[in-house]
């Protein structure tokens, strides 16, 4: 079966989903469950200018101020922790407009190559302070996973981008990662692999079920 996983990659909560679940896939697949991941896009900040802004004056403006940023950030650090990832918040100074990352995404998708774009995107904005709002920095972080970045210049993929952002929000999504299995959502947030995995089972037997 083939879950989708609708997530935004300037969403901290959404890395540190990404590998719970990988290892909650990993614990199935043990068990003879396989499944398939896919990647959909949702914009946190639909209005963001495509030049994206100072993330310290953004942070402040969001949370009341800098220091309640710092405090939130310390939380998603040490939340990361437990999953090896080290998030380099001090070296992040722009929050962008994520469109371009997803298209990236999209076209990465149908080169198979979604997952390593997806995880490329997340390390350069989490840990490598890159802003992938930049024609130039997503480009070359294709590059780098063997994807043509050529249709970035245009405007490939963006009208279904934008498409499936709205289509998200339509149905009432606010929160991200959410994610669904058949069409079908399961559930929202970035739970321990554990807890994904009993997810994904029991709606496996759900699905397989009404199939037969």
């Amino acid at each position: 079966m083939h879950i989708e996983v609708i997530s935004d990659v300037i969403c901290p909560w959404c890395f540190i989903g990404k590998r719970h679940v990988t290892n909650a896939i990993a614990q199935l697949a043990d068990q003879g469950l396989n499944f398939t991941v896919g990647w959909r896009p949702y914009q946190l900040n639909p209005d963001m200018p495509l030049a994206g802004v100072e993330r310290a004056a953004y942070r402040a403006a969001k949370f009341g101020s800098v220091t309640r940023g710092q405090e939130l950030d310390r939380g998603v650090a040490a939340a990361g922790q437990p999953v090896g990832l080290e998030f380099r918040f001090d070296l992040m100074q722009r929050t962008p407009n994520t469109v371009l990352a997803h298209r990236a995404i999209r076209l990465a998708g149908e080169a198979d190559l979604q997952d390593a774009m997806v995880e490329r995107l997340f390390a350069a904005y989490f840990q490598q302070g890159q802003d992938i709002g930049s024609l130039e920095t997503v480009s070359a972080l294709a590059s780098e996973i063997g994807l043509d970045p050529a249709p970035l210049a245009g405007d490939a993929g963006q009208a279904e981008v934008l498409s499936e952002d709205e289509a998200a929000r339509r149905a009432g999504l606010n929160g991200v990662p959410s994610f669904l299995m058949q069409g079908y959502l399961l559930f929202s947030g970035a739970m321990p692999a554990d807890a994904m995995a009993t997810n994904f089972r029991k709606a496996h037997a759900v699905l397989t079920s009404r199939a037969a």
